[in-house]
């Protein structure tokens, strides 16, 4: 039983990759979202004010918010940057890290020491996009990656609470950003309430009409049969 849950938290057993960037410091120069979910459409603006108070000496971290869970992959002074459901654990998010990392720093070198934010989104958030499909919902990624050593690290990585890298104030705005989606969401619940009760009214109305049709047609047929069509009976 201890090891299925170990197993549970090292792994996942089900959730997804949800957002991902990659950055220098602040800088960022390519990162790829999804519009799934309310928490994947915020990930963008957490994860920058995540990577504005991160230091970019070489790490590895993992910060935890509601059900989620931001990891960080530090080398050489880029930041790799991952959101995945809490319950996906925490090996094929750094895996997916790890995969990421090889291919940007092939591709890209020292060049992204110097270049500009956003420099390499057009290209490089496809890979992004690709890979966080393949690790979300193809089977071989665990099986591959879990062989691997460097994977075998995520066990010493320390999950700590969003809060601690974000000020009084940061949070403050957050918490007021997510009222006010939620506020938002029950201004459109109640629009759409009101406009499925109005939807009802009127179908009530169309059906008492129908229902008054019916009767006055078949009072007036039974009348017809028995006084004529000019209902003239003697």
């Amino acid at each position: 039983e201890r090891e299925r849950e170990r197993e549970r938290e090292m792994g996942g057993e089900s959730g997804s990759i949800l957002f991902s960037l990659v950055s220098r410091g602040a800088v960022v120069l390519a990162e790829q979202g999804s519009e799934k979910t309310e928490a994947a459409r915020a990930a963008p603006r957490v994860a920058r004010r995540i990577i504005e108070k991160l230091s970019t000496a070489n790490n590895r971290v993992t910060y935890s918010q509601d059900s989620h869970l931001y990891h960080i992959l530090c080398e050489n002074g880029i930041i790799y940057l991952t959101m995945a459901d809490e319950s996906f654990g925490r090996r094929i998010p750094f895996a997916f890290l790890e995969d990421i990392k090889s291919r940007f720093s092939s591709q890209y070198g020292a060049t992204a020491s110097t270049a500009l934010a956003y420099a390499y989104n057009t290209e490089f958030s496809r890979v992004l996009r690709q890979q966080m499909e393949y690790y979300s919902s193809n089977p071989n990624a665990d099986s591959i990656n879990k062989v691997k050593s460097e994977i075998a690290e995520v066990k010493n990585v320390m999950v700590e609470n969003i809060e601690k890298v974000l000020d009084r104030g940061e949070k403050i705005e957050l918490l007021m950003d997510k009222t006010d989606r939620l506020q938002g969401e029950a201004s459109r619940f109640r629009g759409q309430a009101r406009k499925l009760k109005n939807q009802m009214w009127w179908n009530k109305i169309r059906n008492m009409m129908l229902l008054g049709l019916l009767i006055f047609l078949v009072i007036y047929f039974i009348m017809a049969l028995a006084c004529g069509p000019k209902l003239q009976c003697t």
